[in-house]
């Protein structure tokens, strides 16, 4: 069943993208991350172009992400306070990478950047991660429960003014570190369609020391904002988000979502982190394959990034 999708100028399988909206979903319930760091590169793969893709899937998050959120305010694991903080920097960090990517797209360098910046940023975190979960299985193992991840320990972070108490997550630190993490968070989310969950969520468990139950639902409360006020911008600035494609990927997400929800409390801590890793990692080599033994590509689509 093909579906010509007019923002977009190519047609595609609409059960296709259902499906991928659904997988993408799943993901967003387990992992507590938007999934646009998956999604946005296998719209690449099936031929969106990705000034589309990264504008329309900052869409589809925003919606995974608020079925996903609603799961966790009933188990009562947001921290609303922190989630606030976190989306201010939040909102800043995307009306600054929206201005970004409409600068590129302008001088037609916006899908080559948009590749490089995904290249670079899964092949980092998927490492980190996958050693990090690696090392938590081996000590889980040699002592029998699973430990905890080490939280930070007092230090420069705690000598910073502007302290607050962030009741739900159990601390009193800086107002600074969150919304430098939000900021950092939100002009991902503009240039790369990413909700930033997979940067997020070990920024708040290592950096600030949230628990890890808690991270997974304020990850999710603060990208629906992020993710929709970017989208808004994209909609406005660059005319790239696709309204097919936003509505058939939205339908598969919330459903997964769910299923994901109840899949990621039957898992441990750790499994959980590894098989992230090893996606993350998958998707990464695939981008890096596509820009090393395909330059023509780059050429191909480049010329229509600026209609």
């Amino acid at each position: 069943m093909q579906i010509y999708l007019p923002i977009a100028e190519v047609s595609v399988n609409a059960f296709l993208l259902l499906g991928l909206g659904g997988l993408v979903g799943i993901l967003s319930g387990m992992f507590g991350v938007g999934g646009g760091f998956l999604m946005t590169p296998l719209l690449f793969f099936i031929g969106i172009p990705p000034a589309v893709a990264v504008a329309t899937e900052a869409n589809q998050i925003v919606a995974s992400s608020f079925s996903g959120v609603l799961a966790h305010f009933k188990r009562k694991t947001v921290d609303l306070t922190m989630g606030v903080v976190l989306l201010i920097g939040g909102l800043v960090g995307a009306a600054i990478g929206v201005q970004v990517f409409a600068m590129l797209t302008a001088i037609g360098q916006v899908d080559l950047l948009v590749k490089l910046c995904y290249v670079v940023f899964l092949g980092i975190i998927g490492l980190l991660m996958f050693v990090e979960s690696l090392n938590a299985i081996r000590k889980s193992r040699a002592t029998g429960p699973a430990q905890m991840p080490k939280r930070r320990t007092r230090g420069w972070m705690d000598a910073l003014p502007f302290k607050m108490r962030f009741r739900t997550s159990g601390l009193y630190i800086s107002v600074i570190p969150p919304l430098v993490v939000g900021l950092f968070v939100g002009v991902l989310a503009a240039i790369m369609g990413v909700g930033g969950g997979f940067i997020m969520v070990p920024a708040m468990i290592y950096l600030l020391g949230m628990p890890t139950k808690v991270v997974v639902g304020t990850s999710l409360f603060q990208i629906i904002f992020v993710t929709g006020f970017a989208t808004l911008m994209h909609a406005t600035t660059n005319y790239t988000v696709d309204m097919v494609l936003a509505v058939l990927l939205l339908v598969g997400g919330v459903v997964g979502a769910q299923i994901g929800a109840r899949i990621g409390t039957r898992l441990k801590a750790e499994q959980l982190r590894i098989l992230l890793a090893v996606m993350v990692l998958a998707v990464c080599g695939k981008l890096a394959f596509d820009l090393l033994v395909m330059p023509s590509e780059l050429y191909s689509i480049g010329a229509g990034a600026g209609h």
